[in-house]
């Protein structure tokens, strides 16, 4: 596997990731409505970006899977895992308040966000110096999309954290 296919997979596998995590995060704060909401709206940006570097990953010799279902039926390995552990803590009486949970999942995201970040920016540099102008459109049209994914988890930490973290 050469540097343009490693980064294109490592990109793939983080956007279906971040894509699956959004929408768990989404469906898990259900009573958070701008978690809700901008979560699932957001995720539908990283299962573009999975759909658009499988297609390129096609053009590179590569074979990546299409985009992850919404993760509203919390299908496939990560939903059933991050079930598991939900009810494995609720059996061990060590349920997470609310409010950390949230902050919880928002870092997650934040950090699986900023993973991605700087993989599309390893990925521009490299399209840059082979002149690959099929990558350099993809990561200009979606690295902005994951910075404001990334500023989106931010804003929400820092507006969450006060009155979750003073009220412990």
């Amino acid at each position: 596997m050469n540097g343009v296919q490693l980064a294109l997979h490592t990109l793939h596998r983080g956007e279906r990731h971040l894509a699956t995590e959004l929408a768990a995060v989404a469906d898990r704060h259900r009573d958070e409505h701008e978690v809700h909401h901008v979560a699932h709206d957001i995720a539908g940006w990283s299962r573009e970006h999975v759909r658009r570097l499988a297609e390129a990953g096609a053009g590179h010799g590569l074979d990546l899977e299409g985009p992850p279902d919404d993760g509203s039926s919390h299908g496939g390995t990560d939903g059933v895992l991050a079930a598991l552990r939900h009810n494995v803590s609720e059996l061990m009486g060590h349920r997470l308040d609310p409010g950390l949970l949230l902050l919880r999942d928002l870092r997650d995201l934040h950090v699986a966000a900023a993973h991605n970040s700087v993989h599309w920016e390893m990925l521009a540099q490299v399209a840059q110096a082979t002149r690959n102008s099929g990558l350099v459109d993809l990561t200009a049209s979606c690295h902005p999309q994951t910075l404001r994914q990334m500023r989106w988890t931010n804003t929400m930490i820092k507006n969450v954290s006060p009155q979750v973290l003073t009220s412990l």
